[in-house]
């Protein structure tokens, strides 16, 4: 039967050449019964059938929570109208004990927390739904907004070298038109701001209060640039202390040396407090993670272990002759410059294939090592957090956890302890929670997010670095005083006349218009394995 199963994918053509990809995941373990054979599929249909089938029968097989999906005959997968109504399906059948809701369930949507398809990869090489905010270049206007209250729609951030910081936006500019459009506010914008920044338009026009109040004007034509995610870096004098700040947008694969750089100045600028701002980041790669960990663990925890992935218990104990049959058979493992890597005695006999690779945690493939690198030796270091702080943001926080003094600022993080690598079916790479991970001690499964010391909302009013902004404030207050408890001012009495202020959007309020106005900000992580044969 799984010979048969296999036979249907290779006459498909279905399997090309991939680059590995994952976003970690973390803390429940993997079902202890293997997966259940799915029943064969008639060996013939159209394409969009075969398809259908394929998406079923590869996540029976490498879904994290593949026992909780049923027999190929009760789920029919050819009877969904579309891929991604299948996938949906697909995802919901998994229950998180904790909210008593699937692991992959959104309120208010039809698309799953983790699971996606990306129909780019067939034709550009690369993920397009990952490519700015981790393949280091965009195609944009480079820019993003946020209410800062219902009638206050704020610029967020702004990369470097953009098109939308060629023509003066920053942080904290007060968008008053777009397009002509005057009423921005919420929730009446949302839709319209949607397709006018993240549409297919090839420019904008804005009308906007700069940083100061003074009114301009902008027409932003998009365009490709490199991304830069270090949007900010600073070092702040509290007292005795040295206190270092990096605002860091994406952990892209074009940074190293630069985040290398911020690190060795942070270090001789006498450095010993960092504040590391996530606000936005959504993840991107592992490689980029460990790196920055790396750079701010204490030198005694080299050669510990920072964290261990797991994957299903199908995968942990496969056995040579289901490696053979394996899907993963026919998706090579490639070498750092993308070409294939001869493994005459491999599973295949022909190259090296994901079948190869060992999937027990106790392999040293699934367990990375602290490595301390540069000279910065930090006593605590801070984390400025939101909903949108996910994934490989996340993986870094958590791996610190253990082995350092660390304080989470903001809101809690979005959640997203997963880890996939694609799945090429046809023109289609399909993304699905695999595996999961656990820091030094065993730590993890934050699916509803990573929670906070200091709870708090941001201002979009204020500048990077600006140190009455809230967020920022309570990090240097804590350098200072050694807590979050400030004792205000006293104000003069309350005048017999009230301002009704403008309502702040609540915290699900907020996350729903970054996922509108935000839309293609990725939330995962991308890994290649280090396996070279």
């Amino acid at each position: 039967m799984r010979n048969n199963k296999f036979t249907l994918l290779a006459i498909l053509g279905f399997l090309s050449l991939v680059t590995v990809m994952a976003c970690k995941k973390s803390s429940i373990e993997p079902e202890p019964e293997p997966p259940v054979v799915p029943t064969t599929p008639t060996l013939s249909g159209t394409r969009d059938e075969l398809t259908k089938d394929s998406i079923f029968l590869y996540g029976k097989e490498l879904y994290y929570w593949n026992t909780s999906l049923p027999a190929y005959d009760v789920f029919k997968p050819r009877s969904f109208s579309s891929n991604e109504t299948e996938l949906y399906a697909m995802t919901q059948y998994s229950t998180d004990p904790s909210t008593g809701k699937p692991y992959e369930f959104v309120s208010n949507s039809a698309e799953p927390k983790y699971s996606f398809f990306d129909y780019s990869a067939a034709t550009t090489g690369k993920t397009g739904a990952l490519k700015a905010d981790v393949n280091g270049s965009a195609n944009d206007y480079g820019f993003s907004v946020q209410y800062n209250n219902e009638t206050d729609l704020r610029v967020k951030y702004v990369y470097p070298n953009s098109p939308a910081a060629q023509q003066g936006l920053t942080r904290g500019c007060r968008l008053t038109g777009v397009n002509g459009r005057t009423d921005l506010s919420y929730p009446n914008a949302i839709n319209f701001l949607n397709t006018a920044i993240f549409g297919t338009n090839p420019s904008i026009t804005l009308a906007f209060n700069d940083i100061n109040g003074n009114p301009k004007t902008a027409v932003v034509s998009s365009s490709f640039y490199t991304v830069n995610p270090i949007l900010f870096t600073h070092v702040y004098t509290v007292d005795a202390k040295k206190v270092g700040y990096i605002v860091f947008n994406s952990f892209t694969n074009n940074v190293s040396a630069a985040i290398n750089t911020t690190f060795a100045s942070f270090a001789t600028q006498g450095v010993t407090e960092l504040v590391v701002d996530l606000r936005y980041n959504g993840g991107g790669y592992v490689s980029t993670a460990t790196q920055m960990i790396n750079l701010a663990a204490p030198a005694g925890e080299t050669g510990n272990t920072m964290f261990t992935s797991y994957y299903n218990n199908y995968l942990q104990s496969i056995t040579t002759a289901q490696r053979k049959a394996s899907i993963l058979a026919h998706q090579p493992l490639l070498d750092d410059a993308g070409k294939l890597q001869t493994f005459t005695t491999g599973v295949n006999g022909k190259y090296a294939t994901y079948a190869d690779l060992n999937y027990s945690p106790t392999s040293a493939d699934n367990i990375e090592k602290f490595a301390k690198s540069g000279s910065l030796a930090l006593n605590r270091i801070y984390f400025i957090v939101s909903g949108s702080t996910a994934s490989a943001s996340e993986l870094t926080i958590n791996s610190l956890k253990p082995v350092m003094d660390v304080k989470l600022i903001g809101r809690t993080t979005y959640g997203k302890p997963v880890g996939f690598f694609p799945i090429r079916i046809d023109k289609v790479d399909m993304y699905i929670p695999e595996f999961e991970t656990k820091n030094k001690l065993g730590v993890g499964g934050y699916y509803s997010g990573l929670t906070v010391d200091k709870e708090s909302s941001e201002d979009l009013t204020k500048a990077w670095g600006d140190e009455t902004e809230t967020l920022l404030a309570y990090a240097l207050l804590y350098a200072k005083t050694g807590n979050f408890v400030t004792t205000g001012a006293k104000t003069a009495s309350l005048s017999a006349t009230a301002t009704v202020m403008p309502s702040k959007l609540s915290v699900a309020e907020l996350k729903a218009v970054d996922e509108k106005l935000d839309p293609k900000g990725f939330k995962g992580m991308v890994m290649t394995p280090d396996k070279r044969f």
